[in-house]
């Protein structure tokens, strides 16, 4: 994975450098001191894992984030403030590290970064098709979306339901919402996506689906009986 350092502190990338040289799967590509370069460096280079300070002049790196959208590549945010790692989760990232960071910590951030590298891709080709690709380990794999009975939204993961297997991708429930919508699929709640083919019943705010209990949000029940044309 190509990374990039961001922090203010010289003597905190320098510490950031000595670890990836433990990891080869990991590349340093640039390093800087401020959100306005590490835009410009992202801009200009790929970059697949960013190392963050969160404390840093002008553009915090919790800012840096939100402005780098959906499509940034993997956060590792590394902070002596465990304050803010609350906000930092609620980001998606990969994990927060407190300072100072030692090896083992560093190391077990990147096997975590690593397998979510591997799983994150998801997409439709085209809506004709009614089939998905998803990145399953070093597979791609791919799915009918007719096979296809819920996705959860599960922390970093979005959960993919079939009748014979799971599949996990490194994805948002909303954006797996905006490549699958249609004539298939229904949000149910905030955490749950139905193929309503698949409905087996529906009672009170629970429905099922080839046994599994999924949750119906009182805000999408009048969507999903219309959409079930309920008689």
């Amino acid at each position: 994975m190509n990374c990039l350092i961001v922090d203010d502190h010289e003597i905190a990338r320098s510490t950031l450098k000595q670890l990836i040289k433990f990891e080869d799967s990991l590349k340093l590509i640039s390093e800087c001191a401020n959100a306005g370069d590490a835009y410009k460096i992202i801009a200009g280079q790929k970059i697949d894992l960013i190392f963050l300070d969160i404390e840093m002049p002008e553009v915090s790196g919790i800012d840096l984030v939100k402005g780098l959208g959906d499509k940034r590549p993997l956060i590792i945010f590394i902070s002596g403030n465990r304050e803010y790692a609350a906000d930092a989760y609620d980001l998606n990232v990969v994990d927060f590290i407190t300072k100072p960071v030692t090896l083992d910590r560093f190391l077990k951030s990147i096997i975590k970064a690593k397998e979510i590298f591997k799983n994150q891709d998801v997409f439709v080709p085209s809506k004709q098709d009614e089939f998905i690709f998803i990145r399953d380990s070093s597979i791609i794999r791919r799915i009918k979306l007719t096979d296809i009975e819920y996705f959860e939204a599960q922390g970093d993961y979005v959960k993919i339901g079939t009748a014979s297997k799971t599949y996990a991708i490194y994805s948002s429930l909303k954006s797996v919402e905006g490549k699958v919508s249609g004539d298939f699929f229904l949000r149910v709640h905030r955490s749950f996506i139905v193929n309503v083919g698949k409905i087996d019943t529906v009672e009170g705010s629970t429905l099922i689906i080839n046994k599994s209990f999924i949750p119906v949000s009182d805000a999408y029940k009048a969507v999903l009986n219309k959409r079930m044309q309920v008689l």
